[in-house]
């Protein structure tokens, strides 16, 4: 009904346009300055219990610092892109922000057609956090290291196999980049979900995978999967016994995940630093980020410039992985 009202006034004189551009000058700044005022949403583009569920609730608690609520809605779907489209649409006045993972840099170049530019329809404010993940094989599996899998996948191409939660999912991407880097070729098994994939690794009807530390850790020293590698360019503060594929003879791989908060385009410029600031104290708090670490999970708490930065280069190095490996959900 708003918007059809808006159509029904009668065209402002040029005077009057004039002075709507002065109060809307004077007002946004009074606006901005007292943000904020009633409760954010941040919109999760994921199911309820998953990491960027758990991460987006700790955002969440550190907004709570400004002085009003902050809430989580979930809304998964689509890669997460459903969710991510909400907050594309959203009021430019930061009441409804998105926390949004690796597949942010990823969808552009997997999907055809998306309903918002990665690029325009958003303001970066905070890279949150970085996740480190495990490349494991089945016990059964003759391939211990890095060295003898990339050899054992040479001697016999094609063979083994690698699942991931779905084509265009990160750790599908991971085996992408892992082939592109070491030589290699395997055959993707995608799933809906990492659960299914994993349980299959465990099982042996599936060679190995890429997958969150959190989830494969307790196999790992169950000795129900065998660990080739963890993904990051420096050992995690997790576990600073495990061998990174970048130390282990494939030199710059970086296959971690990561987890940002984001707003609509054009919020005004302190009220994004209010929001950054708040999310950088919460990450950057000592028990914050020793609570995060025990679960394979490294604080970042990145400048909003920071992140402009770190998106503008996942973007553009996720699609050539893409491109290369001819990749495409639709």
């Amino acid at each position: 009904m708003k918007i059809w009202n808006a159509f029904l006034r009668p065209p402002l004189s040029c005077a009057g346009i004039v002075v709507a551009g002065v109060l809307s000058t004077a007002v946004t700044p009074a606006l901005s300055q007292s943000y904020p005022v009633k409760p954010i949403e941040i919109i999760v583009a994921s199911s309820a219990g998953g990491i960027l569920d758990t991460i987006g609730r700790t955002a969440a608690h550190g907004l709570g610092r400004l002085g009003q609520t902050a809430v989580v809605k979930n809304m998964p779907g689509g890669g997460g892109t459903i969710g991510t489209a909400a907050v594309a649409r959203a009021a430019s006045d930061g009441y409804t922000l998105g926390a949004v993972a690796t597949s942010h840099a990823i969808n552009p170049s997997v999907y055809s057609k998306l309903s918002y530019d990665t690029e325009r329809d958003f303001t970066n404010i905070s890279q949150m956090v970085e996740l480190t993940n495990f490349l494991v094989v089945n016990p059964s599996v003759p391939a211990s290291n890095l060295k003898e899998f990339i050899a054992l996948a040479k001697a016999k191409p094609g063979t083994l196999t690698y699942g991931s939660a779905g084509v265009g999912q990160s750790n599908h991407l991971a085996g992408e980049l892992l082939q592109q880097e070491a030589g290699i070729k395997m055959i993707h098994v995608p799933y809906r979900g990492s659960a299914q994939s994993l349980t299959d690794v465990i099982g042996g009807s599936v060679s190995s995978m890429f997958v969150d530390a959190l989830s494969a850790e307790p196999f790992v020293k169950s000795g129900k999967l065998k660990l080739i590698a963890i993904t990051g360019l420096t050992r995690s503060p997790a576990y600073p016994d495990y061998p990174t594929l970048n130390e282990s003879g494939l030199p710059g791989f970086n296959g971690n995940s990561w987890l940002g908060l984001v707003g609509p385009a054009g919020l005004p410029k302190d009220v994004v630093e209010k929001i950054s600031t708040a999310v950088q104290k919460e990450f950057n708090d000592p028990e914050v980020r020793k609570r995060l670490i025990a679960q394979g999970v490294i604080s970042v708490a990145s400048t909003p410039k920071e992140y402009d930065q770190f998106v503008a280069s996942e973007l553009k190095r996720w699609a050539t992985v893409i491109k290369l490996g001819g990749v495409k959900v639709d």
